[in-house]
Protein backbone atom coordinates (compact mmCIF):
# COMPACT_ATOMS: atom_id res chain seq x y z
CA UNK A 1 0.00 0.00 0.00
CA UNK A 2 2.84 2.47 0.78
CA UNK A 3 4.58 1.59 -2.18
CA UNK A 4 1.41 2.06 -4.58
CA UNK A 5 0.71 5.58 -2.67
CA UNK A 6 4.53 6.51 -3.44
CA UNK A 7 3.66 6.44 -7.13
CA UNK A 8 0.20 8.31 -6.69
CA UNK A 9 1.85 10.77 -5.39
CA UNK A 10 5.09 11.49 -7.01
CA UNK A 11 4.08 13.98 -9.78
CA UNK A 12 2.24 16.15 -7.33
CA UNK A 13 5.65 18.21 -6.93
CA UNK A 14 6.12 18.27 -10.45
CA UNK A 15 2.96 19.12 -11.12
CA UNK A 16 2.72 22.11 -8.53
CA UNK A 17 6.11 23.54 -9.77
CA UNK A 18 4.35 23.39 -13.48
CA UNK A 19 2.05 25.27 -12.09
CA UNK A 20 4.11 28.20 -10.07
CA UNK A 21 6.08 28.69 -13.21
CA UNK A 22 3.28 29.22 -15.48
CA UNK A 23 2.06 31.66 -13.00
CA UNK A 24 5.50 33.41 -12.66
CA UNK A 25 5.22 33.94 -16.80
CA UNK A 26 2.04 35.35 -16.97
CA UNK A 27 3.36 37.80 -14.25
CA UNK A 28 6.32 38.51 -15.56
CA UNK A 29 4.28 39.39 -19.04
CA UNK A 30 1.82 41.38 -17.31
CA UNK A 31 4.89 43.32 -16.15
CA UNK A 32 5.91 43.49 -19.25
CA UNK A 33 2.68 44.95 -20.58
CA UNK A 34 2.88 47.96 -17.89
CA UNK A 35 6.11 48.90 -18.56
CA UNK A 36 5.52 48.85 -22.10
CA UNK A 37 2.76 51.01 -21.40
CA UNK A 38 4.22 53.40 -19.44
CA UNK A 39 6.93 54.40 -21.30
CA UNK A 40 5.62 53.70 -25.32
CA UNK A 41 1.86 54.10 -25.06
CA UNK A 42 0.31 56.37 -27.98
CA UNK A 43 -3.28 56.91 -26.68
CA UNK A 44 -2.33 60.52 -24.76
CA UNK A 45 -1.37 61.88 -27.94
CA UNK A 46 -4.37 60.15 -29.93
CA UNK A 47 -6.38 61.61 -26.99
CA UNK A 48 -4.97 65.19 -27.20
CA UNK A 49 -5.89 65.43 -31.26
CA UNK A 50 -8.79 63.98 -30.31
CA UNK A 51 -9.90 66.59 -27.86
CA UNK A 52 -8.57 69.39 -28.74
CA UNK A 53 -8.74 69.27 -32.95
CA UNK A 54 -11.67 67.70 -33.56
CA UNK A 55 -13.43 68.04 -30.15
CA UNK A 56 -17.17 67.48 -29.26
CA UNK A 57 -18.45 64.97 -31.57
CA UNK A 58 -22.32 64.64 -31.52
CA UNK A 59 -23.49 61.99 -33.91
CA UNK A 60 -24.06 63.16 -37.55
CA UNK A 61 -21.72 65.86 -37.13
CA UNK A 62 -18.78 67.32 -39.51
CA UNK A 63 -16.70 66.67 -35.99
CA UNK A 64 -17.76 63.26 -35.49
CA UNK A 65 -16.85 62.56 -39.13
CA UNK A 66 -13.40 64.19 -38.57
CA UNK A 67 -13.37 61.47 -35.69
CA UNK A 68 -13.78 58.48 -37.87
CA UNK A 69 -10.87 59.22 -40.84
CA UNK A 70 -8.59 60.32 -37.61
CA UNK A 71 -9.15 57.06 -35.69
CA UNK A 72 -9.41 54.86 -39.03
CA UNK A 73 -6.05 56.37 -40.00
CA UNK A 74 -4.33 55.65 -37.07
CA UNK A 75 -5.56 52.13 -36.79
CA UNK A 76 -4.23 51.80 -40.33
CA UNK A 77 -0.69 53.11 -38.88
CA UNK A 78 -0.29 49.36 -36.85
CA UNK A 79 0.30 47.28 -39.03
CA UNK A 80 -3.37 45.14 -38.40
CA UNK A 81 -4.76 42.39 -40.27
CA UNK A 82 -8.03 44.25 -41.55
CA UNK A 83 -9.25 48.09 -40.70
CA UNK A 84 -12.24 48.83 -41.87
CA UNK A 85 -15.95 51.42 -41.11
CA UNK A 86 -18.85 49.90 -40.57
CA UNK A 87 -21.99 51.98 -41.93
CA UNK A 88 -24.36 52.92 -39.50
CA UNK A 89 -27.19 55.41 -39.90
CA UNK A 90 -27.92 58.48 -37.18
CA UNK A 91 -29.92 60.88 -35.59
CA UNK A 92 -28.91 64.38 -36.46
CA UNK A 93 -29.91 66.23 -33.79
CA UNK A 94 -28.16 70.38 -33.33
CA UNK A 95 -28.25 72.77 -30.31
CA UNK A 96 -28.40 76.06 -32.05
CA UNK A 97 -28.43 79.05 -30.56
CA UNK A 98 -26.97 79.31 -26.92
CA UNK A 99 -30.01 78.49 -24.27
CA UNK A 100 -31.49 81.00 -21.95
CA UNK A 101 -33.04 80.05 -18.84
CA UNK A 102 -33.79 83.00 -16.30
CA UNK A 103 -35.89 83.95 -13.68
CA UNK A 104 -38.01 86.58 -13.94
CA UNK A 105 -40.40 87.63 -11.24
CA UNK A 106 -38.65 86.41 -7.86
CA UNK A 107 -40.29 88.62 -5.07
CA UNK A 108 -36.67 88.44 -3.76
CA UNK A 109 -34.42 88.71 -6.19
CA UNK A 110 -35.65 89.86 -9.46
CA UNK A 111 -34.50 88.48 -12.75
CA UNK A 112 -31.82 85.86 -12.35
CA UNK A 113 -29.89 83.99 -15.49
CA UNK A 114 -29.02 80.40 -14.60
CA UNK A 115 -26.83 78.06 -16.43
CA UNK A 116 -28.26 75.78 -18.69
CA UNK A 117 -27.80 73.58 -21.37
CA UNK A 118 -30.64 71.89 -23.36
CA UNK A 119 -30.99 68.32 -22.97
CA UNK A 120 -29.52 65.71 -25.94
CA UNK A 121 -32.90 65.10 -28.53
CA UNK A 122 -35.12 67.78 -27.37
CA UNK A 123 -37.40 69.97 -29.57
CA UNK A 124 -36.76 73.63 -28.93
CA UNK A 125 -39.04 75.98 -27.25
CA UNK A 126 -39.32 78.50 -30.47
CA UNK A 127 -37.89 81.69 -31.29
CA UNK A 128 -39.85 83.48 -29.07
CA UNK A 129 -39.05 81.15 -25.91
CA UNK A 130 -41.76 79.75 -23.35
CA UNK A 131 -42.58 82.06 -19.66
CA UNK A 132 -44.26 79.89 -17.05
CA UNK A 133 -45.09 79.14 -13.59
CA UNK A 134 -42.67 76.80 -11.90
CA UNK A 135 -43.53 73.39 -10.21
CA UNK A 136 -41.01 71.67 -8.07
CA UNK A 137 -40.89 67.72 -7.78
CA UNK A 138 -38.47 65.64 -6.42
CA UNK A 139 -39.01 62.49 -8.75
CA UNK A 140 -41.26 61.27 -11.91
CA UNK A 141 -43.54 59.34 -9.73
CA UNK A 142 -44.18 62.62 -7.63
CA UNK A 143 -45.17 64.68 -11.20
CA UNK A 144 -47.69 62.23 -11.89
CA UNK A 145 -48.98 62.66 -8.47
CA UNK A 146 -49.64 66.26 -9.05
CA UNK A 147 -51.39 65.66 -12.84
CA UNK A 148 -53.29 68.42 -13.80
CA UNK A 149 -51.73 70.43 -11.64
CA UNK A 150 -48.83 70.58 -13.87
CA UNK A 151 -51.13 71.91 -16.85
CA UNK A 152 -49.72 75.19 -18.81
CA UNK A 153 -46.25 74.90 -15.95
CA UNK A 154 -42.62 74.65 -16.40
CA UNK A 155 -42.03 71.27 -14.31
CA UNK A 156 -38.80 71.60 -12.14
CA UNK A 157 -37.20 67.79 -11.42
CA UNK A 158 -34.77 68.48 -8.61
CA UNK A 159 -34.04 64.61 -7.54
CA UNK A 160 -30.21 65.27 -6.72
CA UNK A 161 -27.59 62.45 -7.16
CA UNK A 162 -27.48 59.91 -3.95
CA UNK A 163 -24.20 60.93 -2.04
CA UNK A 164 -24.43 58.40 0.16
CA UNK A 165 -23.61 55.53 -2.96
CA UNK A 166 -20.10 55.14 -2.90
CA UNK A 167 -20.61 54.00 -6.41
CA UNK A 168 -21.24 57.13 -8.38
CA UNK A 169 -22.52 55.14 -11.27
CA UNK A 170 -25.02 54.05 -8.53
CA UNK A 171 -26.74 57.17 -7.76
CA UNK A 172 -26.29 58.20 -11.46
CA UNK A 173 -29.01 55.10 -12.42
CA UNK A 174 -31.19 56.20 -9.88
CA UNK A 175 -31.39 59.50 -10.56
CA UNK A 176 -30.91 59.48 -14.53
CA UNK A 177 -34.85 58.43 -15.36
CA UNK A 178 -36.17 61.97 -14.22
CA UNK A 179 -33.77 63.74 -17.35
CA UNK A 180 -34.56 60.50 -19.61
CA UNK A 181 -38.47 60.34 -18.59
CA UNK A 182 -38.75 63.35 -17.35
CA UNK A 183 -40.29 65.59 -20.20
CA UNK A 184 -42.85 63.24 -21.62
CA UNK A 185 -44.09 62.32 -17.90
CA UNK A 186 -44.58 65.62 -17.52
CA UNK A 187 -46.20 66.54 -21.05
CA UNK A 188 -48.83 63.81 -19.94
CA UNK A 189 -50.03 66.46 -17.36
CA UNK A 190 -49.74 69.56 -19.92
CA UNK A 191 -46.93 71.03 -18.96
CA UNK A 192 -45.10 73.74 -21.49
CA UNK A 193 -41.34 72.41 -20.63
CA UNK A 194 -39.54 70.72 -18.17
CA UNK A 195 -36.16 71.84 -16.53
CA UNK A 196 -34.30 69.29 -14.93
CA UNK A 197 -31.48 68.94 -12.40
CA UNK A 198 -27.49 68.43 -13.72
CA UNK A 199 -26.58 65.01 -12.49
CA UNK A 200 -23.82 65.46 -10.65
CA UNK A 201 -22.88 64.86 -6.49
CA UNK A 202 -20.75 68.31 -6.82
CA UNK A 203 -22.72 71.86 -6.30
CA UNK A 204 -20.84 74.12 -9.37
CA UNK A 205 -22.25 76.12 -12.40
CA UNK A 206 -21.81 73.63 -14.30
CA UNK A 207 -25.22 72.51 -16.66
CA UNK A 208 -24.79 69.11 -17.89
CA UNK A 209 -26.48 67.84 -20.71
CA UNK A 210 -27.46 64.13 -21.74
CA UNK A 211 -30.26 62.37 -23.71
CA UNK A 212 -33.82 62.04 -23.23
CA UNK A 213 -36.50 59.71 -24.97
CA UNK A 214 -39.59 61.05 -25.77
CA UNK A 215 -42.85 58.29 -25.32
CA UNK A 216 -44.76 58.42 -28.38
CA UNK A 217 -48.22 59.06 -26.78
CA UNK A 218 -47.74 62.06 -25.18
CA UNK A 219 -46.41 65.53 -26.79
CA UNK A 220 -43.01 66.75 -27.46
CA UNK A 221 -41.84 69.64 -24.87
CA UNK A 222 -38.59 71.23 -24.38
CA UNK A 223 -36.43 70.42 -21.18
CA UNK A 224 -33.41 72.17 -20.30
CA UNK A 225 -30.82 71.03 -17.70
CA UNK A 226 -29.57 73.97 -15.29
CA UNK A 227 -26.71 73.52 -13.03
CA UNK A 228 -26.97 72.13 -9.67
CA UNK A 229 -26.05 75.62 -7.51
CA UNK A 230 -29.10 77.17 -9.87
CA UNK A 231 -31.33 74.42 -9.00
CA UNK A 232 -30.53 75.04 -5.09
CA UNK A 233 -31.13 78.74 -5.75
CA UNK A 234 -34.66 78.00 -7.93
CA UNK A 235 -35.95 75.62 -5.00
CA UNK A 236 -35.31 78.24 -1.96
CA UNK A 237 -36.71 80.55 -4.19
CA UNK A 238 -40.20 78.35 -4.42
CA UNK A 239 -40.46 77.79 -0.49
CA UNK A 240 -40.67 81.18 -0.19
CA UNK A 241 -43.44 82.07 -2.97
CA UNK A 242 -44.21 81.79 -6.91
CA UNK A 243 -41.42 82.01 -9.25
CA UNK A 244 -41.70 82.60 -13.27
CA UNK A 245 -39.21 81.54 -15.89
CA UNK A 246 -38.29 82.16 -19.33
CA UNK A 247 -36.53 79.41 -20.84
CA UNK A 248 -35.50 79.28 -24.79
CA UNK A 249 -33.84 76.95 -27.06
CA UNK A 250 -33.56 76.68 -30.76
CA UNK A 251 -32.34 72.92 -30.95
CA UNK A 252 -34.29 70.84 -33.41
CA UNK A 253 -33.63 67.13 -34.87
CA UNK A 254 -32.40 66.76 -38.37
CA UNK A 255 -32.52 64.18 -41.14
CA UNK A 256 -30.50 60.97 -39.98
CA UNK A 257 -27.59 61.05 -41.64
CA UNK A 258 -25.13 58.00 -42.57
CA UNK A 259 -22.13 57.86 -40.22
CA UNK A 260 -19.37 54.60 -39.29
CA UNK A 261 -17.98 52.70 -36.09
CA UNK A 262 -14.68 52.35 -36.92
CA UNK A 263 -13.27 48.51 -36.97
CA UNK A 264 -10.00 47.19 -36.58
CA UNK A 265 -8.69 44.03 -35.78
CA UNK A 266 -5.76 41.28 -35.18
CA UNK A 267 -6.43 37.70 -36.43
CA UNK A 268 -6.07 34.79 -34.23
CA UNK A 269 -3.14 32.69 -34.88
CA UNK A 270 -4.82 29.53 -33.32
CA UNK A 271 -8.89 30.21 -33.05
CA UNK A 272 -9.50 32.77 -35.39
CA UNK A 273 -13.44 32.88 -34.70
CA UNK A 274 -13.04 33.74 -31.15
CA UNK A 275 -13.04 37.56 -31.28
CA UNK A 276 -11.91 39.31 -28.13
CA UNK A 277 -13.38 42.81 -28.26
CA UNK A 278 -12.23 46.27 -26.88
CA UNK A 279 -14.02 49.24 -27.34
CA UNK A 280 -15.48 52.30 -26.36
CA UNK A 281 -17.95 54.93 -28.38
CA UNK A 282 -16.25 57.53 -30.54
CA UNK A 283 -19.25 60.36 -30.33
CA UNK A 284 -19.55 62.82 -27.58
CA UNK A 285 -21.71 65.87 -26.49
CA UNK A 286 -21.19 69.05 -27.95
CA UNK A 287 -20.44 72.02 -25.08
CA UNK A 288 -17.24 70.02 -24.11
CA UNK A 289 -14.29 67.95 -26.07
CA UNK A 290 -15.43 64.50 -25.11
CA UNK A 291 -12.14 63.78 -23.63
CA UNK A 292 -13.29 61.20 -20.80
CA UNK A 293 -16.58 60.59 -22.25
CA UNK A 294 -15.61 58.75 -24.41
CA UNK A 295 -12.76 59.73 -26.07
CA UNK A 296 -10.44 58.17 -23.11
CA UNK A 297 -12.09 54.64 -23.90
CA UNK A 298 -11.69 54.63 -27.40
CA UNK A 299 -7.86 55.28 -27.08
CA UNK A 300 -7.25 52.89 -24.75
CA UNK A 301 -9.25 50.59 -26.65
CA UNK A 302 -6.91 51.49 -29.69
CA UNK A 303 -3.80 50.92 -26.96
CA UNK A 304 -4.50 47.53 -26.54
CA UNK A 305 -3.56 46.78 -30.15
CA UNK A 306 -0.67 49.24 -30.19
CA UNK A 307 0.79 46.94 -26.96
CA UNK A 308 0.34 44.13 -28.76
CA UNK A 309 1.95 45.08 -32.28
CA UNK A 310 4.39 47.06 -30.02
CA UNK A 311 5.12 43.83 -27.90
CA UNK A 312 5.54 41.30 -30.74
CA UNK A 313 3.02 39.04 -29.40
CA UNK A 314 0.87 36.87 -31.56
CA UNK A 315 -2.47 36.22 -30.07
CA UNK A 316 -3.80 33.13 -30.84
CA UNK A 317 -7.90 34.48 -30.86
CA UNK A 318 -8.31 37.50 -32.76
CA UNK A 319 -8.29 41.12 -31.31
CA UNK A 320 -10.57 43.72 -32.62
CA UNK A 321 -11.35 47.06 -32.02
CA UNK A 322 -14.53 48.52 -31.90
CA UNK A 323 -14.87 52.72 -31.81
CA UNK A 324 -18.87 52.71 -31.87
CA UNK A 325 -20.96 55.79 -33.23
CA UNK A 326 -24.08 57.35 -31.70
CA UNK A 327 -24.11 55.95 -28.43
CA UNK A 328 -25.00 59.10 -26.59
CA UNK A 329 -28.34 59.69 -27.85
CA UNK A 330 -29.25 57.08 -30.23
CA UNK A 331 -26.87 53.59 -29.80
CA UNK A 332 -27.26 53.79 -33.22
CA UNK A 333 -23.87 52.06 -34.04
CA UNK A 334 -24.22 49.14 -31.38
CA UNK A 335 -27.32 48.27 -32.55
CA UNK A 336 -25.59 48.03 -36.45
CA UNK A 337 -22.67 46.36 -34.75
CA UNK A 338 -24.55 43.49 -33.31
CA UNK A 339 -27.07 42.72 -36.06
CA UNK A 340 -24.46 42.25 -38.39
CA UNK A 341 -21.89 40.32 -35.99
CA UNK A 342 -24.97 37.93 -35.41
CA UNK A 343 -25.96 37.50 -39.17
CA UNK A 344 -22.59 36.74 -39.40
CA UNK A 345 -22.73 33.93 -36.80
CA UNK A 346 -19.68 35.57 -35.32
CA UNK A 347 -18.92 33.97 -31.35
CA UNK A 348 -17.62 37.01 -29.41
CA UNK A 349 -15.60 34.95 -26.68
CA UNK A 350 -15.39 38.08 -24.34
CA UNK A 351 -15.77 41.99 -25.15
CA UNK A 352 -14.00 44.75 -22.45
CA UNK A 353 -15.80 48.15 -22.82
CA UNK A 354 -14.34 51.22 -21.49
CA UNK A 355 -16.65 54.21 -20.79
CA UNK A 356 -16.37 55.50 -17.52
CA UNK A 357 -13.61 58.39 -17.99
CA UNK A 358 -9.89 58.05 -17.93
CA UNK A 359 -9.17 57.40 -14.30
CA UNK A 360 -6.68 55.33 -12.25
CA UNK A 361 -8.22 51.94 -13.33
CA UNK A 362 -9.71 49.63 -10.16
CA UNK A 363 -10.54 46.37 -11.98
CA UNK A 364 -13.22 45.32 -14.04
CA UNK A 365 -17.08 44.74 -13.78
CA UNK A 366 -18.15 41.40 -15.84
CA UNK A 367 -22.12 40.35 -16.78
CA UNK A 368 -22.86 37.10 -19.16
CA UNK A 369 -26.02 35.24 -20.41
CA UNK A 370 -27.61 32.80 -17.29
CA UNK A 371 -26.31 30.16 -18.77
CA UNK A 372 -22.81 30.20 -18.40
CA UNK A 373 -22.21 33.14 -16.19
CA UNK A 374 -21.08 31.69 -13.22
CA UNK A 375 -18.66 29.24 -14.72
CA UNK A 376 -16.75 31.59 -16.69
CA UNK A 377 -17.04 34.39 -14.21
CA UNK A 378 -15.37 31.81 -12.06
CA UNK A 379 -12.95 31.47 -14.69
CA UNK A 380 -11.58 34.89 -14.86
CA UNK A 381 -12.12 35.39 -11.26
CA UNK A 382 -9.02 32.96 -11.12
CA UNK A 383 -7.01 35.61 -12.94
CA UNK A 384 -6.85 38.03 -9.68
CA UNK A 385 -4.11 37.08 -8.16
CA UNK A 386 -2.61 38.26 -10.99
CA UNK A 387 -4.09 41.22 -11.37
CA UNK A 388 -4.62 42.76 -7.68
CA UNK A 389 -0.90 43.29 -7.59
CA UNK A 390 -1.86 46.48 -10.09
CA UNK A 391 -4.99 47.47 -8.05
CA UNK A 392 -7.88 45.32 -10.07
CA UNK A 393 -10.26 43.57 -9.11
CA UNK A 394 -13.78 41.54 -10.40
CA UNK A 395 -16.95 42.17 -9.60
CA UNK A 396 -20.50 41.11 -10.96
CA UNK A 397 -22.18 44.47 -12.13
CA UNK A 398 -22.65 45.89 -15.93
CA UNK A 399 -20.15 46.04 -18.66
CA UNK A 400 -21.12 48.82 -21.58
CA UNK A 401 -24.16 49.76 -23.38
CA UNK A 402 -22.60 49.50 -26.75
CA UNK A 403 -21.43 45.45 -25.90
CA UNK A 404 -24.78 44.94 -23.79
CA UNK A 405 -26.58 43.24 -26.99
CA UNK A 406 -23.44 40.82 -27.69
CA UNK A 407 -25.24 38.86 -24.34
CA UNK A 408 -26.70 36.10 -26.64
CA UNK A 409 -23.49 35.02 -27.91
CA UNK A 410 -22.60 33.57 -24.73
CA UNK A 411 -19.21 35.28 -23.81
CA UNK A 412 -18.52 37.15 -21.12
CA UNK A 413 -18.73 40.89 -21.33
CA UNK A 414 -16.59 43.14 -19.38
CA UNK A 415 -16.32 47.08 -18.04
CA UNK A 416 -13.22 48.72 -17.26
CA UNK A 417 -13.89 50.11 -14.03
CA UNK A 418 -11.98 53.35 -13.03
CA UNK A 419 -12.21 55.46 -9.49
CA UNK A 420 -15.87 56.91 -9.92
CA UNK A 421 -15.79 59.80 -7.77
CA UNK A 422 -14.96 62.54 -9.89
CA UNK A 423 -16.37 60.91 -13.15
CA UNK A 424 -19.74 63.12 -12.67
CA UNK A 425 -18.00 65.91 -12.50
CA UNK A 426 -17.32 66.24 -16.12
CA UNK A 427 -19.64 64.00 -17.55
CA UNK A 428 -21.65 65.66 -20.75
CA UNK A 429 -20.15 69.14 -19.92
CA UNK A 430 -18.25 71.50 -21.22
CA UNK A 431 -15.29 71.03 -18.34
CA UNK A 432 -15.15 67.61 -20.08
CA UNK A 433 -11.96 68.19 -21.87
CA UNK A 434 -8.24 67.26 -22.23
CA UNK A 435 -6.58 68.80 -19.18
CA UNK A 436 -8.69 67.26 -16.75
CA UNK A 437 -7.77 63.55 -18.11
CA UNK A 438 -4.11 62.12 -16.37
CA UNK A 439 -1.79 60.55 -19.05
CA UNK A 440 -0.73 57.83 -16.08
CA UNK A 441 -4.29 57.02 -14.90
CA UNK A 442 -5.17 56.93 -18.72
CA UNK A 443 -2.18 54.85 -19.37
CA UNK A 444 -3.20 52.58 -16.53
CA UNK A 445 -6.56 51.66 -18.09
CA UNK A 446 -5.35 50.42 -21.07
CA UNK A 447 -2.52 48.41 -19.73
CA UNK A 448 -4.99 46.59 -17.38
CA UNK A 449 -7.22 46.22 -20.82
CA UNK A 450 -4.41 44.80 -22.57
CA UNK A 451 -3.60 42.64 -19.32
CA UNK A 452 -7.30 41.15 -19.50
CA UNK A 453 -6.90 40.51 -23.18
CA UNK A 454 -3.62 38.53 -22.82
CA UNK A 455 -5.10 36.37 -20.23
CA UNK A 456 -8.06 35.86 -22.04
CA UNK A 457 -6.39 35.07 -25.35
CA UNK A 458 -4.08 32.74 -23.26
CA UNK A 459 -6.42 30.70 -21.44
CA UNK A 460 -10.01 31.84 -23.07
CA UNK A 461 -13.49 30.92 -20.77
Amino acid sequence: MKKYLILLLWPLPLWLGAQVQQGDTDAFYLQKIYNRAMQQSRCYDWLSYLSQHVGGRLAGSPQAAAAVEYTRQMLDTMGLDSVWLQPCMVPRWVRGEKEQVRIVNSRKMGTIELHALALGNSVGTGPLGITAEVVEVKSLEEADSLGEALRGKLVFYNGPMDPTEINTFNAYGKAAGQRVYGASRAARHGAVGVLVRSLTTRLDDVPHTGSLAYADDAPRIPAIAISTNDAELLSRLLQEGPVRVFMRSTCEMLSEVGSYNVIGEIRGSVFPEEIILVGGHLDSWDPGQGAHDDGAGCVQSMEVLHLIRNLGYRPSRTIRCVLFMNEENGLRGGRAYWKWSDENSEYHLAAIESDRGGFSPRGFTAEGHDDVFNDKFKKAAGWLPLLEPYGLGLRKGGSGADISGLKGQKGLLFGLDPDTQRYFDYHHTAIDCFDAVNKRELELGAAAMTSLVYLLDKYGL
